[in-house]
């Protein structure tokens, strides 16, 4: 027998998750999203997602870290409040039991943010030139000409 699709509330739940993950979000307000009592909410997320969703909540917030750890230079506290968590270390303890490693050390096993960086052609064409003369090396330059 397939499994069913969850049912729309519940989707209008998960998606406000999605997309308001930096907010405090509360149980009681997903429930009223889903029009459910807090209670029912919770086991019918829990049967339709897998994982209840304080869990489901806090895991895009992680992940959310996790994206802004490797791909920017912002500190590690800074990215902690920005994703809607409060304390540092009980980030670093959800971080550490779903990645395997503290934030410190996600990002110290990735490139340097600035290796993401994305330049325009021609930022790239005009400062990725040689800055060496190829002509008359060894004598002074002519004035006006670099």
């Amino acid at each position: 027998m397939p499994a069913h699709p969850p049912a729309r509330h519940l989707l209008r739940a998960k998606d406000l998750v999605d997309v308001r993950y930096a907010e405090p979000l509360t149980v009681a307000e997903l429930a009223r999203a889903a029009g459910l009592s807090q209670a029912h909410f919770s086991r019918e997320f829990r049967r339709a997602f897998g994982e209840p969703p304080h869990v489901y909540l806090l895991t895009r917030r992680l992940e959310r870290a996790a994206w802004l750890l490797r791909h920017t230079d912002r500190p590690i506290a800074e990215i902690c409040f920005a994703v809607g968590l409060s304390s540092l270390g009980s980030f670093t303890t959800s971080f550490s039991r779903m990645y395997g490693r503290s934030p410190a050390a996600w990002r110290a096993a990735a490139p340097p943010a600035a290796a993401y960086a994305i330049l325009p052609g021609c930022v790239q064409r005009a400062y990725g030139r040689p800055q060496h003369r190829t002509f008359r090396e060894d004598g002074p330059a002519e004035p006006g000409i670099a």
